[in-house]
């Protein structure tokens, strides 16, 4: 990572930063896709289990690995600021956090992950995978865990293309774990889809390892991995983090919740409205690895500035990233709406499920472009370390506004299960709103150069 003078040299490092990051978040949905469709293949009960798993562990992974994440944007200023020996304690105590957070996840699953899915009802070979699956992926929440933490320290430094790398060397050992442990090839016992868990924590324990490694041996990751920092734990350090990262994570959390409630909620509707609605937020939720790429490096960036005291430079990558993020959202999801009736037919061979989908699709323009937005726009208030406020904001802005409205436009309208579609598009533009002004005036009235500056694209 390094200063930049003009436009042009700040739209090229910016996509610079992106795009291993995009292939980065391809890679982890990729993981997500072999666990699906080979327990898919090895039988039904196995794929609902597996999704059973996975929706119970989402929300719990995310919110967490948000706090985590936060050793992002506090590295990234550090960086800036040159202060070396503090970014370096901040990576050992985000470690060190790592872990008594992973052991946390593993004692209370151990009480609760029974209880949890006993209150489901599920058949009991859906109950046995589902189980098997979380039992499996519990293997590698240490190693998951730390390698988040690395994984944003190493963002913070601008090296996204050492994560994209290691990442996609990791899918053929995923591949081959899922094969031989769903099916029992190569002697390895047959486990049905409770094998994508335990195949999935191989794969995580690899991506660690290398990881770790590369921090340890390479510069200039390794003037940083020095055992001293492990040695001296630091309230002030460890409070500093969670300042950050306990903001982050709830956001994350809630957003990942909302969704998950809206999907219960339409539960309640017709097996063709609930098939219609997972294929439509399936498509938008791929889509949205592109904004969410954008903000993992904006929000790098965005620190290293305000660390070297660049207020403007700051300003301008956390308006480049807006402006980025709508214009891929405005021309992908033109093309989603012309092509949606085809789009939907990947998802379904039944008319009235491709019918249904096209039809929740003709919003997806308006929901990507609301998404982007409030997506960048927290992303640059991340960058100013700016969290707290932000989370409050997108609290109301999911909890309030959009499961309310779209509880009232699908039970009190004409709409239907569409009125949801509606509810969390005007969610997402109520939280892009008041993050893009919270960002405005942090810029005008925190962030202030010292001169007047010229060049400024916002």
């Amino acid at each position: 990572m390094y200063q930049t003078f003009t436009l042009k040299e700040k739209i090229k490092l910016i996509l610079v930063m992106l795009v291993p990051i995009l292939i980065t978040q391809l890679g982890m949905f990729a993981m997500v896709f072999f666990n699906t469709i080979m327990s898919g293949k090895y039988g039904p009960s196995d794929l609902a289990g597996v999704a059973i798993g996975t929706s119970v562990w989402n929300p719990i992974f995310t919110g967490l690995s948000g706090i985590l994440l936060a050793v992002s944007p506090i590295c990234a200023q550090k960086y800036g600021e040159k202060k070396d020996k503090e970014a370096a304690s901040v990576l050992a105590h985000g470690i060190l956090l790592a872990l008594a957070l992973a052991a946390v996840v593993i004692i209370l699953g151990t009480f609760l992950l029974d209880p949890i899915l006993n209150a489901m009802e599920l058949p009991a070979s859906v109950h046995s995978t589902a189980r098997g699956y979380l039992i499996g992926l519990s293997i590698g929440v240490v190693p998951l865990f730390i390698f988040n933490v690395l994984r944003s320290f190493i963002y913070a430094l601008g090296k996204t293309r050492v994560v994209m790398i290691i990442l996609l060397s990791s899918l053929p050992i995923n591949f081959f774990f899922n094969y031989c442990l769903i099916f029992g090839k190569l002697g390895l016992p047959e486990m049905g889809g409770a094998g994508a868990g335990y195949a999935t924590s191989v794969t995580y324990w690899v991506i660690a390892g290398f990881t770790a490694f590369i921090v340890k041996t390479q510069n200039p990751f390794s003037r940083y991995a020095s055992q001293r920092y492990f040695k001296k734990i630091s309230v002030t350090r460890v409070k500093e983090i969670l300042h950050i990262g306990i903001p982050m994570g709830l956001s994350v959390f809630f957003e990942t919740s909302m969704f998950a409630v809206v999907t219960i909620l339409l539960s309640k509707f017709s097996v063709t409205t609930i098939a219609a609605y997972q294929s439509a937020l399936n498509i938008v939720s791929f889509l949205y690895m592109v904004p969410m790429s954008i903000s993992m490096a904006q929000t790098v960036l965005v620190g290293y500035e305000v660390g070297a005291k660049r207020y403007r430079d700051a300003k301008n990558y956390s308006w480049l990233g807006i402006y980025l993020a709508i214009i891929i959202a405005v021309f992908a999801g033109i093309l989603i709406v012309i092509f949606r009736f085809d789009i939907a037919g990947f998802y379904s061979n039944k008319e009235a499920v491709i019918s249904l989908t096209g039809e929740f699709l003709i919003y997806a323009l308006f929901f990507m472009i609301a998404d982007a937005i409030q997506a960048t726009a927290l992303a640059a208030l991340r960058g100013y370390k700016d969290v707290n406020l932000a989370f409050i904001m997108t609290l109301i802005a999911y909890w309030l506004i959009c499961l309310p409205a779209g509880h009232v436009l699908a039970h009190y309208t004409q709409l239907g299960a569409k009125g949801y579609w509606i509810g969390l598009t005007l969610g997402l533009f109520a939280a892009a709103i008041a993050l893009s002004i919270r960002l405005l005036y942090i810029q005008k009235r925190k962030f202030i150069p010292i001169e007047k500056e010229e060049g400024s694209i916002a």
